[in-house]
């Protein structure tokens, strides 16, 4: 038996540990927040993906379509919520048509089950949907995630292992025998080997142990309303705009939640810290670190058009209900309440470009998931496979 130090109390931290005790190895993770899943987790439209928008072959169409059945079944094995109801992409004007068929395609080379259909069959599935044409994904559904990952921790103790609250990670090295982890509250952990799964502070945990990462971390702050609950009958399950193929996001939607109400968004905007909610959230030691990244530059004057028109919907609730009521005539500023916002882990290399792909990187016996972005929720438990497969390849091999 060896001694796994697994660092991140999110999904993605939880479900490995989770196989990690399960197969039979000594767990110890470390979480610097005082409760489990209190960022990226926590803090999204709780949807199970199909895997519709990934490049066929890549870790995220391969773990999303294997990864929503299996993240369902763990659903109905432990009683969690969940509802596998699909979801509709639309286009709203003939623009958006070819950008739709792509999906259509995206969707057939990943293997996702889904449907192209005309504006009255679109309407038999969300009667107040205005659109062009649609496509019907069959496997999308939604979830509780702080139920999945209490779970989980439940799985973890069950096997063992051991879940420390508000522990940090200062610093790691390894050495000859393994990885010694030195932790925030004094401590210093050895461990055989060390899984970190930081989220938002992958990259500077990564350095902090002595590595240098691929990419860096920039924040972006995704911002959501409530529907009133007397409009909540406009939409039945899942809205979905076609992307837009300028900007690296989805794209504000319409989200039915597992346990009632209907989400509306997020947008994405620059977040001010890593951990920041609201524009008063403010570090101004981060936002530097963001603002010096050559990356961050780049992407932003590629983006200038869609990243301006972000902001603009973050600041206007009637900018946001008007992009909405493309998708869904009816809805209006007077219609939304605030809900919290999500900040989203996003790596950027040196150039500007975006790492589409969950990001892996090992050192010795040292395992960091650099950047596991949505779909990462849906994939967490094949993502968990991969990590616990990397951390025993190192065990083996140093």
């Amino acid at each position: 038996m060896s001694t796994i130090a697994v660092v991140g109390g999110g999904i993605v931290g939880l479900a490995t540990a989770r196989v990690l005790a399960r197969r039979g190895e000594q767990v110890v993770l470390l979480e610097k927040e005082s409760a489990l899943a209190q960022h990226q987790t926590g803090r999204n439209s709780g949807v199970v993906h199909a895997g519709l928008y990934y490049p066929p072959g890549s870790l995220k169409a391969r773990m999303a379509v294997a990864g929503a059945q299996s993240m369902y079944a763990y659903a109905r094995a432990k009683g969690i919520a969940y509802d596998n109801c699909g979801k509709l992409v639309v286009a709203c004007d003939e623009s958006e048509l070819p950008g739709l068929d792509r999906l259509a395609e995206r969707a057939e080379a990943n293997g996702v089950p889904a449907r192209l259909l005309d504006p009255a069959a679109a309407r038999e599935i969300e009667p107040y949907v205005r659109c062009v044409r649609a496509l019907h994904v069959e496997t999308t559904g939604i979830i509780d995630y702080p139920a999945v990952c209490r779970a989980l921790a439940d799985d973890i103790g069950a096997q063992g292992g051991e879940i420390r609250l508000g522990v940090g990670v200062a610093s790691a090295e390894s050495t000859p025998h393994g990885v010694e982890v030195h932790t925030t509250t004094g401590e210093t952990l050895r461990a055989d080997a060390l899984v970190a799964c930081a989220g938002l502070y992958a990259d500077r945990v990564a350095l902090a142990c002595g590595l240098e990462p691929d990419a860096r971390i920039v924040p972006f702050r995704g911002e959501y309303f409530e529907l009133a609950p007397e409009k909540n009958y406009l939409v039945r399950n899942l809205i979905y705009p076609v992307p837009d193929p300028r900007f690296p996001f989805l794209g504000v939607h319409l989200t039915r939640m597992v346990h009632g109400g209907i989400h509306a968004g997020p947008n994405a905007v620059l977040a001010l810290r890593r951990e920041g909610y609201t524009w008063r959230d403010v570090d101004v030691a981060e936002l530097r670190e963001s603002l010096a990244w050559p990356g961050l530059w780049a992407l932003a004057k590629r983006n200038i058009v869609p990243g301006a028109r972000e902001v603009v919907r973050s600041l206007s609730k009637r900018q946001f209900a008007a992009s909405l009521s493309r998708l869904v005539p009816g809805i209006e500023a007077a219609d939304l309440r605030p809900a919290a916002a999500g900040v989203r882990a996003q790596a950027l290399r040196r150039d500007g470009s975006m790492v589409e792909d969950f990001l892996v990187q090992t050192q010795g016996r040292q395992v960091h998931v650099l950047i596991a972005p949505s779909p990462a929720a849906t994939a967490a438990l094949e993502i968990a496979d991969h990590l616990a497969d990397s951390v025993e390849q190192g065990l083996r091999h140093t």
